[in-house]
């Protein structure tokens, strides 16, 4: 007890004496310099690094956790581990040339948007023999368990969201039929947003022969994961090589009617012929990413995987973006169509939290005099996104962009209509998660059929939604509180 009583006496002595604040001044500063030459180097935008640095200041030991796990290095980690499995898992360019050598021309106005789709992506232009438009997750469901129902050789799914209820039981059973019929089954779930899935939900499916893989599990050990970000938001179906899917609707009761009144309302894309290779890239890709090159089983046979068809009527392509890149394609891509518009640019997004490139490219073709409008839910299924989406129109509506909020049930769909040249459909909300933090698929057909189709589902959303004048109704709470949610919007 003495001792640890003349402990106590000296330590009050040091701390009296000064020397003890003039160490912590001289740690504190040195871990200041360290840590902020450290982020200075990574190079990131001004605003994002004068925000890391002040955190380092405030926070020294929980900014300092927090930025090694979720901020740029572990980004930049992330990113390069990624690119390593890119190169393992790339196609064979003769396995590929064919479809190079007979894609055929987009419309001339278009041909640079061509060019930076397929110099960001590496997914060249290419062609569909079919090009169907799915609207509703019911009639969504019954065509994807349809097709699987037909497969000869593989079938291949990678979603976000895949739930075992219903809809999931049904779609699980689907495949399990095939693999028990000698068909190839790959699954490819995210581990977050799929996270009630789990190993009993399919056992049968793994007893009969199919396999199942998780994207980015959240597990500490040789490697720590990322939890919140970095996810695969994609959802892709290729069947035999031949059929495809993708689009805004994941495998969940949420996008039935049948089963649910208030379910989301969503549509989704069916491809058909050559251009479906390269949605079979984009999962073949993340299929050996997820499964780290492990697997005694990985694909090996191209020929099936991407059989010989031939050209067709509709100029498709196939857009991915990622975090794995800075390029950023899905982004670029959605600015520059907006300046391409000449006529029309309508654009629905159930997460409406632009950047500043996208704000400006919006109420600059509105400026210009394209009839660009925008509909997003008037409710989505985030309160946050909501309010930070509604602190935008202000500036919209100034420059003469015209908003609309669909009613009633939430608005789930992500498409883009640029004049009568092209139409887009696929899994990319109109966000910064989207733009730079998800790994995300989108269809453009640049054929005037399809973007008139995909206009006129736009035109019959519209007669579901509200066009918004003005904001001048709100009370000064909400307004304050759709100000404080547009701080998050880097990270929403």
């Amino acid at each position: 007890m003495a001792f640890i009583q003349t402990l106590w006496h000296l330590g009050q002595q040091w701390l009296a004496s000064g020397h003890f604040a003039l160490a912590l001044s001289i740690v504190w500063s040195a871990y200041l310099v360290l840590v902020g030459g450290w982020i200075l180097l990574q190079r990131r935008a001004p605003a994002a690094t004068i925000g890391w640095l002040l955190a380092m200041a405030v926070l020294p030991v929980v900014g300092l956790l927090v930025y090694f796990v979720f901020g740029p290095r572990r980004f930049r980690r992330q990113r390069l581990k990624r690119l390593r499995s890119r190169r393992r898992a790339r196609m064979r360019r003769d396995s590929l040339g064919h479809l190079r050598d007979k894609a055929t021309q987009a419309p001339p106005r278009l041909q640079q948007l061509v060019k930076l789709v397929s110099t960001s992506t590496q997914l060249p232009l290419s062609t569909a023999q079919r090009v169907e438009l799915l609207v509703g997750g019911a009639c969504t469901f019954d065509t994807i368990v349809q097709a699987i129902a037909q497969a000869r050789h593989h079938v291949h799914l990678e979603y976000y969201i895949f739930e075992p209820d219903t809809t999931g039981r049904r779609v699980l059973q689907a495949l399990t039929e095939r693999a028990q019929a000698g068909v190839q089954v790959r699954l490819l779930v995210d581990a977050l947003g799929s996270k009630r899935l789990a190993r009993r939900h399919y056992q049968a499916l793994l007893d009969a022969g199919g396999e199942v893989a998780l994207f980015h599990p959240p597990r500490i050990g040789r490697r720590l994961r990322p939890v919140i970000n970095f996810r695969t938001h994609r959802k892709i179906v290729v069947i035999d090589g031949i059929h495809g899917f993708t689009g805004g609707v994941n495998i969940t009761d949420t996008e039935d009617k049948r089963l649910q009144a208030n379910a989301y309302h969503d549509v989704h894309l069916r491809l058909q012929g050559r251009v479906v290779s390269w949605l079979q890239h984009v999962f073949l890709e993340d299929w050996a990413y997820a499964l780290d090159y492990q697997h005694p089983h990985m694909p090996q046979d191209f020929a099936a995987l991407l059989p010989e068809q031939d050209d067709g009527p509709y100029v498709a392509q196939i857009m991915a973006s990622g975090p794995d890149s800075p390029l950023e394609a899905i982004h670029r891509v959605l600015v520059d169509a907006s300046y391409a518009a000449h006529e029309r640019l309508w654009l629905a997004t159930p997460y409406f939290v632009p950047t500043e490139a996208a704000i400006l490219a919006l109420t600059s073709a509105a400026l210009r005099g394209v009839d660009v409008r925008v509909l997003v839910p008037k409710r989505s299924d985030s309160r946050l996104v909501t309010a930070a989406a509604r602190s935008y129109f202000d500036e919209l509506l100034e420059c003469g962009v015209k908003i609309y909020l669909y009613q009633g049930r939430v608005l789930h769909a992500k498409t883009m209509v640029v004049d009568d040249m092209l139409g887009m459909v696929g899994t990319a909300n109109f966000d910064n998660r989207s733009f730079r933090l998800n790994y995300e698929v989108c269809a453009l057909v640049y054929t005037p059929l399809f973007a008139r189709q995909l206009a006129a589902q736009f035109s019959q959303d519209l007669a579901q939604a509200e066009r918004v004048f003005d904001l001048r109704g709100q009370s000064l709470p909400q307004r304050l509180g759709d100000a404080v949610a547009r701080l998050f919007s880097p990270l929403l």
